[in-house]
């Protein structure tokens, strides 16, 4: 599943060709990915202006001139591809083959300016969907969604607060998405090795009696965005599926400190550990057991 960096990787990559633009018309060629498409799906979105291309935790938000908001996400395997004008291959060198079948092909915009928008996706699991902008946030889908880790409330304040007197691991509370929004499992393992700290940890230790932040909290906060951005100004971490909107695939994971780095040396200066490997809540951690407390 693309986590956070990814789909902000994507919208960086389709905001040029799809802001501004007319829809001119909608090829659907199914009707439907992992839900069905909205009624009148193609015809509702034919002759609209994107305004906007933003992004809340996972899902892509095309604002549009009459309310409305296409509501995108990738799912497992979904990416988009650019043609513009008369070339017709997606710009960007790859690491791995991206999927060409036309078959997986299931929708295509055509845009004012030249460019044609697809999304490709095998395994059918994104979906798109037409919401008011003005009900987004009540909108089933985004109703329980958290704080986006990326946006200044995310702070050592707020961590304390949302984490005081909770039981579960840290590891599991960071991936809760109704506290924040959009972390996955690999830049959780490494943020909490750029802030020192146990994945097994509780998380209502990183908050006082008082429910103030701890040295622990002042360090998570800023290791949390530190790991985003970089991960962001890298292209994304590609695993199996994911693809760059431009074609270009992501090279952050030949930075990982300790992600899928099960036996090998910690890459702290001065730690002498080994990253170990446990599973919490069905999903493998990787930590330092030495220097992460």
């Amino acid at each position: 599943m693309p986590e956070l960096p990814e789909v902000e990787t994507v919208r960086r990559g389709l905001a040029p060709v799809m802001e501004g633009r007319r829809i001119e018309s909608v090829d659907a060629r199914r009707p439907d990915l992992r839900f069905p498409f909205p009624e009148r799906f193609a015809e509702r979105l034919a002759g609209r202006e994107i305004v906007s291309l933003g992004r809340r935790a996972k899902y892509l938000l095309a604002d549009l001139d009459d309310g409305e908001t296409l509501v995108m996400h990738l799912g497992m395997s979904g990416s988009f591809r650019v043609e513009l004008s008369e070339v017709q291959t997606t710009p960007g060198a790859f690491h791995h083959p991206r999927s060409v079948a036309s078959a997986h092909d299931h929708v295509a915009f055509v845009l004012s300016g030249g460019a044609t928008v697809t999304y490709n996706d095998p395994r059918r699991f994104g979906l798109m969907a037409l919401i008011p902008r003005s009900g987004l946030e009540a909108h089933p889908l985004f109703r329980h969604v958290g704080v986006e880790p990326l946006g200044n409330e995310l702070d050592a304040g707020l961590l304390a607060k949302l984490f005081a007197g909770k039981q579960t691991s840290l590891k599991t509370a960071l991936l809760d998405q109704r506290l924040i929004a959009g972390l996955g499992n690999i830049y959780v393992c490494e943020a909490l090795h750029e802030a020192r700290l146990s994945p097994k940890r509780l998380a209502g230790t990183i908050a006082r009696g008082c429910g103030g932040p701890t040295k622990r909290a002042e360090a998570l906060a800023p290791a949390i965005r530190k790991t985003l951005e970089a991960a962001i100004a890298a292209g994304g971490s590609t695993l199996r599926d994911f693809r760059h909107a431009d074609g270009e695939l992501g090279y952050f994971q030949h930075s990982f400190r300790v992600y899928d780095r099960e036996g090998e040396p910690c890459p702290r200066e001065g730690c002498r550990g080994v990253v170990k490997r446990i599973v919490q809540t069905g999903r493998s951690t990787f930590y330092c057991p030495e220097c992460q407390k």
